[in-house]
Formats: C-alpha cells, sequence, structure tokens
C-alpha cells in the first residue's frame, strides 16, 4: 500500500500532466484517467458554459458537479475553492461575489497554478488568489471564508478527517461550504471495482457514502445535507471487459454503485 504522501506525489504528478492538456483530453473522468475505449467517458463532468463568470480556458472537464450553483455565495462573501485547478469554480464564484467580494483558490499542483494565475492575469482581476497548498494543511489563516466550495477534490485527499477539520478552520462561524465529491454505496466487487478505478482515477480514494459524511459531522460540521445526488453509471462496455454480460445486468440491479454527491454543511 502506497503511503499518504506517495499517493500525494502520485496526484500531483496525474495533475501535472493534466495541466498541459485540453479539455477533451481530459473527458476521460472526473480524475483524467487515459483509457483507449471508444466509450464516452464525459459522463462525470457537468456543463459549466452556461454559467456566469464561465471562462473556457479554466475548464479541464475534471469536475464531478457543480458546487458553485448550490453554495448560495453572495456578493462580497469571501470564498475559497479547495483543489481549484485551473480556476474554473474560482471564476465562477468570483462572478458571483463581485468587485467587493474575494476569492481564494488552493491547488498543490504548480502547472495548474501556473494556468490559473495566467487566466488571471489575462482577465485582469485583482480579487482572485491562487495558492500552493495541501488541503491537509490549508495557508490560510483562521476564520476567514463565508463560503468553502471544491469539486471532485476531497475524494483524492489520503486524510479526509485532516480536510475537513481545515475546512472547519478557515471558515468564519455562521460559514459554509458545498462540495461535490465521488462516494460508494455498498461494496463493489473487486473486478467492477477494478473497472470503476479504470473508468474513473479517483474511485479509489471514495469512501462509503455514510462514512463520508460522518466524517464531514466528526469534523464539527451541523445543517449536513446532500443538495444532489447523480450516479455515475459505469457504461457496460466497460463492464464487460471485466464480467460477463448476465453478471453486468445482475450488479445494475443491487443498487451499489458510485455517486456523485454535492453536500452543504455549516459552521455553527
Amino acid at each position: 500500500m502506497p503511503t499518504d504522501q506517495e499517493l500525494k506525489e502520485l496526484v500531483k504528478e496525474k495533475y501535472g500532466e493534466i495541466a498541459l492538456q485540453s479539455k477533451e483530453q481530459n473527458k476521460s473522468s472526473c480524475c483524467g484517467t487515459d483509457c483507449c475505449s471508444t466509450v464516452d467517458f464525459s459522463i462525470m463532468a457537468e456543463d459549466y458554459t452556461k454559467l456566469s463568470g464561465y471562462v473556457a480556458d479554466a475548464d479541464l472537464a475534471l469536475g464531478c458537479g457543480l458546487p458553485t450553483e448550490f453554495a448560495q455565495i453572495k456578493p462580497g462573501d469571501t470564498v475559497v475553492d479547495l483543489g481549484s485547478g485551473a480556476g474554473n469554480d474560482a471564476f465562477v464564484a468570483r462572478s458571483i461575489v463581485g468587485e467587493t467580494g474575494h476569492v481564494i483558490g488552493i491547488d498543490m499542483t504548480e502547472p495548474m497554478l501556473e494556468k490559473a494565475n495566467k487566466n488571471v492575469k489575462l482577465l485582469g482581476f485583482t480579487n482572485v488568489e491562487f495558492r500552493f497548498g495541501d488541503i491537509e494543511n490549508i495557508p490560510i489563516n483562521n476564520n476567514v471564508a463565508d463560503v468553502v466550495v471544491s469539486n471532485c477534490v476531497m475524494n483524492l485527499v489520503p486524510n479526509k478527517q485532516k480536510a475537513f477539520s481545515e475546512t472547519f478552520r478557515i471558515l468564519k462561524p455562521g460559514g459554509h461550504f458545498s462540495i461535490s465529491d465521488i462516494v460508494l454505496k455498498g461494496e463493489l466487487p473487486d473486478n467492477i471495482r477494478s473497472a470503476a478505478t479504470l473508468y474513473a482515477g479517483c474511485v479509489s480514494g471514495a469512501q462509503q457514502m455514510e462514512e463520508y459524511l460522518q466524517t464531514i459531522k466528526e469534523a464539527g460540521f451541523t445543517n449536513i445535507v446532500v443538495q444532489k445526488e447523480r450516479e455515475i453509471n459505469i457504461p457496460n462496455e466497460l463492464l464487460v471487459k471485466y464480467i460477463s454480460l448476465e453478471d453486468t445486468m445482475a450488479f445494475r440491479k443491487t443498487g451499489t454503485g458510485i455517486f456523485s454527491i454535492t453536500v452543504y454543511a455549516d459552521k455553527p
């Protein structure tokens, strides 16, 4: 088993590569995993193009939800985007907070930060910044953020309890988060989990949904609400490479699977 640090280095290496690719190349999953199948792998990502503040060059199709759509951001808010990548969610948040607000993106991958900062410079924004940092040790003072958002990133963090505790720390009392992520319902058989990991590398770090919500609760959050839930449908064309068609159809009926959820929670 790789150590937590080794896992982080693997994520940094992969996302460093992704930052240099096009959106079309990255559509294979929320984690940009490579695959030679003819299956349409863009099912993880959701469509940002109609959202205010959308910046095409910042959209690498790496998310699994639209957390800013549910985050109840207000003009003048300070918003922190954890795992900000090229800045997609940060720029959407900036369009809501306006000139009186502030947006801080946190990412541990230098090529992503370079891409995000290049976009900031081109757009001339003065109230958006991107910082190098680890979500398990966020480089932000206590009680700064009104809102925290994150998109398909927490599942990549080895110590999720520490990540949510850090999220709690940087939020102001009365602040809240809206986070989109990948979770599991039920135990996936090993062969199906292998297929899922090929389909979306981020699945390998996903928790059971109940465990994920409990982690949030243990960090001190209240009013925890699943705002949106969407099943990630692994294509039959991929599953039948690992199991029979009969077993594939039986699996479909179990209710077990991979889900994208968007979760809201308050800091008291």
